[in-house]
């Protein structure tokens, strides 16, 4: 299959994150399979979804695994000029669909090189790992990176993540959770509101408390490389009460906080959960069930910090014209990866600018200087070390 038809086919299931994968993964099993490569399917508690992984060559240390993931975000209430779910060629060296840039292009280009892999001499082993779920939090990575480490008597030694970098090698991201706190008070008549203890004022006084959170480590601590150049705390939703004139007895924010690699996302939440229970002390003695509650979404997702000195690296630079080495302010499975031990790096086609949008679209161009990279690797491992 060509690598457009590839592309098309991925872009035709319409697999959101949340939803079941198998249907694409099973594609993309039964492709990677027709080429004689045997695949591991790991799936979920539920067996709805999966992740998928293999190895093209040797068991031996020091391979590399090129990583991706099957699911995409929604496409309702964006305004597109074509169906999103069926690869768009208009002839202007853009291929338009949802997926194309974030990241079907570079799970293309990974199905594409396969016979390549396939037939060279390789010295150490290239691995495919496609997850699911990482558009609603890196959930499917974690257990994947536990299974293929476990898996494979050999040492994987690299990770090369093929988010969406204009293929410029990523060594830093931010780390990322996502919270909901709750706010238990007590309902009256507005008109009482000195009497008791509205859990929309209270949970109003919480968000304060963030934002001067965010405030002390932005002139605490800074790391250059990012921008915002500090870790940052964001309230995206609230919710409560019933009316004006009534005093909201319960209340809800949903919030996340992005850190940067040098700050670390359990302290700043041991701290808010510290004030939090102070608080609770404080209006207790007026309203004795007034409680503040914090859940996580899931679990955090570690930054990436991988040094310039790193041997993964080193080897982009070998293979990849672009070696002007970036960070990027979102979070992805590279630091899950690194956080496991094997040095990751994210280096993919396509530009983080056109992805999650209406119309988004991955340059012809980008696709090809993907595949040359995958080449160049596939060249680089069939060198005796």
């Amino acid at each position: 299959m060509s690598l457009q038809e590839l592309l098309s086919r991925l872009i035709a299931f319409s697999v959101l994150g949340g939803e079941s994968n198998t249907s694409i993964l099973l594609w993309i099993k039964d492709h990677i399979e027709s080429q004689g490569v045997a695949t591991v399917w790991v799936p979920n508690a539920t067996g709805d979804k999966a992740s998928l992984h293999c190895r093209i060559g040797p068991a031996v240390d020091g391979g590399l695994i090129l990583s991706a993931h099957t699911d995409v975000v929604p496409v309702k209430g964006q305004d597109w000029d074509s169906d999103p779910f069926e690869l768009t060629d208009t002839g202007d060296g853009k291929w338009y669909g949802r997926g194309s840039c974030d990241m079907k292009g570079f799970l293309a280009c990974c199905l594409a090189v396969l016979p390549d892999l396939v037939k060279a001499p390789l010295k150490r082993p290239i691995y495919f790992a496609f997850s699911y779920d990482e558009e609603i939090g890196c959930l499917g990575a974690p257990e994947l990176i536990t299974h293929l480490q476990n898996y494979y008597s050999e040492t994987p030694k690299y990770a090369l993540i093929g988010e969406p970098s204009l293929l410029q090698p990523i060594i830093g991201h931010k780390g990322i959770g996502l919270y909901t706190t709750s706010v238990n008070g007590s309902a009256g008549h507005s008109s009482s509101i000195r009497k008791e203890v509205s859990a929309i004022h209270e949970a109003a006084r919480l968000i304060l408390w963030l934002e001067d959170k965010m405030n002390a480590l932005a002139s605490e601590s800074v790391d250059e490389r990012f921008s915002p150049p500090h870790s940052s705390l964001h309230i995206g939703l609230i919710q409560g009460g019933i009316a004006p004139n009534v005093i909201a007895d319960k209340a809800t924010f949903s919030w996340d906080v992005r850190v940067i690699p040098k700050d670390k996302l359990a302290d700043i939440i041991a701290h808010f959960e510290t004030h939090c229970r102070q608080r609770e002390r404080e209006l207790q003695s007026l309203f004795s069930d007034f409680k503040i509650q914090t859940e996580a979404w899931h679990a955090p997702v570690p930054p990436l910090d991988t040094h310039k000195e790193q041997d993964i690296v080193k080897l982009l630079q070998k293979i990849n014209p672009n070696s002007v080495l970036g960070t990027v302010p979102y979070a992805a499975e590279a630091g899950q990866y690194a956080a496991a031990g094997i040095e990751s790096i994210i280096c993919g086609p396509g530009s983080i600018d056109q992805a999650h949008r209406p119309n988004e679209f991955v340059e012809r161009s980008e696709l090809d200087k993907c595949i040359l990279l995958l080449q160049n690797l596939c060249r680089e491992f069939s060198k005796n070390q």
